[in-house]
């Protein structure tokens, strides 16, 4: 079973978006860009641009990724985006997401989170995103593409 860590009162660990355990769990995930030539993940990363934070659990069994444009983005959202989650823990996905989302607020200051849920690649349920939403998110809209938009506004 998972812990908090002792040291930080937190589940998560920061890693860089070249440790082979984030580029493992990373590579599962719906999301993971899969190229068409082999990209070396353990030496370019998977952050994207921009500012990110990459945090994975003690036992590297959950991921968990922010990215901060320093320019405006294409689709207009505005804030601190969590690109990747990922929990093949025993711990609840919202307890997860809360510790998460103190991590990005420490370091970028207390700005809207957001992310997209692709409802067709998640396990279907009536809530794409549940998770999220159990942990005080709430669907904003929906992107061109057709993906799920939730936030999280500071309070």
């Amino acid at each position: 079973m998972i812990t908090r860590n002792v040291f930080t009162e937190s589940y998560w660990i920061p890693v860089l978006d070249t440790d082979p355990r984030a580029v493992a769990l990373y590579s599962r995930h719906y999301s993971a860009r899969r190229a068409k030539t082999r990209i070396d993940r353990t030496r370019y990363g998977f952050s994207g641009q921009g500012q990110s934070m990459v945090l994975i659990t003690e036992r590297a069994d959950a991921l968990f990724g922010w990215n901060h444009s320093m320019i405006a983005r294409d689709d207009g959202q505005e804030g601190v985006n969590c690109f990747v989650f990922r929990n093949e823990s025993s711990v609840l996905s919202s307890a997860l997401i809360k510790d998460a989302q103190e991590w990005a607020w420490r370091r970028w200051g207390k700005v809207r989170l957001f992310t997209y849920i692709n409802a067709d690649k998640v396990r279907h349920k009536r809530d794409p995103g549940r998770c999220f939403l159990k942990a005080g998110w709430r669907k904003c809209g929906v992107s061109k593409g057709g993906l799920v938009i939730l936030e999280l506004l500071p309070d």
